[in-house]
């Protein structure tokens, strides 16, 4: 059960940043012995693929940063973190880890499944993420989106982190999470129903 968690919380980390956790996977594979990945993932820990990742991570953590480019990065991201979340799912509740030193057979096979739902995880916080992001850029002009990015990427580390060491603590920060995404994402569309009511109104 618990090896299901991890991937859960992976792939939902994937949602908001899509190389964070694959990064953190193969660097905690490759340089500790918190993870220890299945043969089948064993290329997320290669010195290419981290550099490569290290790469699109720096792009991806500059570009989301600055308004009207973090909505265009979440479009192209539309398949990318989804993809990522199915990975890392797989790799990830297939593991050996801190938490977790005998995952579930079905998890550590290379079975679709695991990816197809991991998939379906990431779409989750990547929507409501893409979503509010235009809204609050409009109402903050841009100002929020720094401001935001910086919030998803800490949360995405931290989540990568604690579910390797911590599954069931990462489970409830998940929730908490996706809690304050909904909150702002609800917030967002209330604001902008104010702003289009009070520009409806004629001038007295």
């Amino acid at each position: 059960m618990l090896e299901v968690i991890t991937g859960v919380v992976l792939a939902a980390s994937a949602g908001l940043n899509a190389y964070i956790p694959l990064l953190g996977l193969g660097l905690l594979s490759r340089f500790t012995e918190w993870v220890a990945l299945p043969s089948g993932w064993s290329w997320i820990e290669n010195e290419w693929c981290l550099g490569i990742l290290a790469v699109l991570l720096v792009f991806e953590v500059l570009v989301d940063k600055v308004p009207a480019l973090d909505s265009i990065n979440d479009v192209l991201h539309t398949l990318i973190r989804p993809a990522s979340g199915g990975m890392v799912f797989a790799a990830g509740a297939g593991s050996d880890t801190v938490a977790v030193a005998d995952p579930a057979q079905f998890i550590a096979s290379a079975d679709v499944w695991p990816v197809v739902l991991g998939a379906c995880i990431a779409l989750v916080p990547h929507a409501l993420k893409a979503i509010a992001r235009p809204i609050v850029n409009v109402l903050t002009a841009g100002a929020g989106a720094a401001v935001a990015s910086v919030l998803e990427d800490l949360g995405a580390v931290v989540l990568t982190l604690l579910a390797v060491v911590a599954p069931v603590i990462a489970l409830l920060v998940l929730g908490g999470v996706i809690a304050l995404l909904v909150r702002r994402l609800r917030r967002a569309l209330r604001d902008r129903r104010a702003r289009a009511v009070r520009g409806s109104q004629p001038a007295s």
